[in-house]
């Protein structure tokens, strides 16, 4: 049997910065700077850079970010913010910690993101912030969306947490929004050894509360202004992840390079393959297909070593968390057909073009 396909290689990603990654977490353990630190300011510093931004402060997961991005706009119980049903769920955990209600929009079936047309028609008087994803790697989209939310007067957040170094109209995704969060989980684009995340944002002002919120509520030690949290990113990380941020260029390329191929390799199958809108380029975190077969297809490359992923198999408004929210099946109709039909193909910059041939054989084996 030919070489399996792993769906996610992070070993192939790691050989190459092994030694520079080695005596940067040296530095760290010789420096003894293990909760933030000198190599987390370094990052945080070039990451603001990276997106375009003012500020980046360091988290210590993407959802500990999104958290205090929505506390930073005042967001509390009885508030709604208005976010999509079809994504990782701790966007809407997010909302929940403040005490504040998820509200779903249905998202477009394309791009899998939150679709502008519905989302007037959701905002109440009690709507206080709009949070779409940037979902798969692809930028949603920021001028309508930003549009509605000018017109009331709402503040956005970019959930960015997929979508490292991803563009829109030629700006950097994170740059786009009153505030924007990142996620460094492994898998991610940009991924520490462990977790981690980042807020970005154009205001001074929301920086300086953001940092003191992530340490207890502090800017004074041991004096604490406001209930605060220990979501400190730690100095490790930051030594990791700034090795990594100088490759992150490079790999959002080879990312690019992977899904043409596969858009060529797969052209004819009755998949429908994802496309990037215009204006747009995507930062290609996942290559997600759709298919009317999706778990037979799943099978069939389970049998035949290539890996694979399902994001994402129930939408939020359908999760047993979340049914005091009365949301019901039928609801949003084009995010559960998404999640019957979505299947995640492998997606990493190491690829090579002999693997990328190998999942195309078995995919087009399925289908004859």
């Amino acid at each position: 049997m030919p070489e399996p396909v792993p769906y996610l290689d992070l070993r192939a990603q790691l050989k190459p910065l092994r030694a520079e990654i080695d005596a940067a977490i040296a530095r760290t353990l010789d420096n003894c700077s293990f909760c933030l630190g000198p190599d987390v300011a370094q990052f945080e510093k070039d990451f603001a850079q990276f997106c375009g931004a003012q500020h980046a402060l360091g988290f210590n997961s993407g959802t500990s970010a999104l958290h205090v991005a929505l506390l930073l706009l005042g967001v509390g119980p009885g508030d709604e913010v208005i976010t999509t049903p079809y994504t990782f769920i701790a966007t809407s955990w997010a909302i929940s910690y403040c005490g504040a209600k998820p509200v779903y929009v249905d998202i477009e079936p394309a791009s899998f993101n939150l679709d502008p047309r519905q989302l007037e028609a959701a905002i109440t008087p009690r709507t206080k912030a709009v949070l779409p994803v940037h979902l798969y790697g692809h930028p949603f989209d920021v001028a309508a969306i930003a549009a509605i939310c000018k017109k009331h007067n709402l503040p956005l957040v970019e959930d960015a947490c997929q979508a490292h170094g991803a563009t829109y109209q030629g700006k950097t995704v994170g740059s786009l929004g009153d505030l924007a969060c990142f996620s460094f989980y492994p898998a991610k684009n940009l991924g520490a050894c462990g977790e981690g995340g980042a807020l970005v944002t154009n205001s001074a002002a929301l920086a300086a509360r953001a940092k003191s919120l992530r340490e207890h509520g502090s800017t004074v030690r041991y004096h604490h202004d406001e209930l605060g949290f220990n979501y400190r990113l730690e100095g490790l990380q930051g030594a990791v992840l700034g090795v990594k941020l100088k490759c992150l260029a490079h790999w959002t390329a080879a990312r690019r390079r992977v899904a043409g191929r596969y858009a060529e390799l797969l052209a004819g199958t009755p998949l429908q393959l994802p496309t990037v809108a215009a204006g747009c380029e995507s930062a290609w975190h996942l290559y997600t297909v759709r298919s009317l077969r999706r778990d037979d297809l799943k099978k069939h490359l389970d049998a035949n070593g290539i890996g694979n992923a399902v994001h994402y198999p129930m939408p939020l408004h359908l999760q047993k968390a979340y049914a005091p929210l009365g949301y019901q099946a039928g609801d949003f109709p084009v995010a559960e057909k998404a999640s019957r039909e979505v299947l995640s193909l492998p997606m990493f910059p190491e690829l090579a073009d002999a693997q990328l041939q190998r999942v195309a054989e078995v995919v087009h084996g399925f289908f004859k």
